[in-house]
């Protein structure tokens, strides 16, 4: 560990500690401060701080916003365009809900007339092939036969 290879007592290998000194504070003469004419502003501003202090820096001029370009106008033909692209599929939609609409009235007028040809159907079925105790359907007043008989004879 040593470069001569000779023992040697604890202590003399001990690390050394130095302690810091205190700096005594600097003695700072306050510098006057210049009047500054209220239309400029100099290059560099000093301030005095409260306890006497002057702290002398670059003034920082605020960002500036960045100017915003003019927006070139959008021409009417664009607009024109784009508007009826917007009505055209507005009519697509609409012819779309259009068809299915037609198609679905179609469906149930078709269902009310296949119910009403049934249900007519089924009433002539049975009026017909209802059974009512005679063997005809004519029924003949015989008084009324006689008068047009005499009256058609007479």
């Amino acid at each position: 560990m040593y470069p001569d290879h000779t023992p040697r007592p604890p202590s003399e290998g001990a690390v050394e500690v130095h302690q810091p000194t205190p700096l005594p504070p600097a003695v700072t003469v306050p510098t006057p401060v210049i009047p500054v004419q209220p239309g400029s502003v100099p290059a560099v501003a000093s301030i005095v701080l409260p306890d006497g202090r002057v702290v002398t820096g670059y003034a920082i001029n605020p960002a500036q916003p960045e100017p915003v370009t003019a927006k070139p106008p959008v021409s009417r033909a664009a607009v024109n365009v784009a508007l009826g692209g917007v009505g055209f599929l507005a009519v697509c939609g609409g012819l779309i809900l259009l068809t299915s609409f037609i198609a679905a009235l179609t469906a149930i007028i078709t269902q009310l007339i296949t119910l009403a040809a049934v249900c007519f159907g089924g009433w002539i079925a049975v009026q017909v092939f209802t059974a009512t105790g005679h063997k005809g359907n004519t029924t003949v007043n015989i008084r009324k036969a006689v008068i047009k008989r005499n009256h058609f004879h007479g």
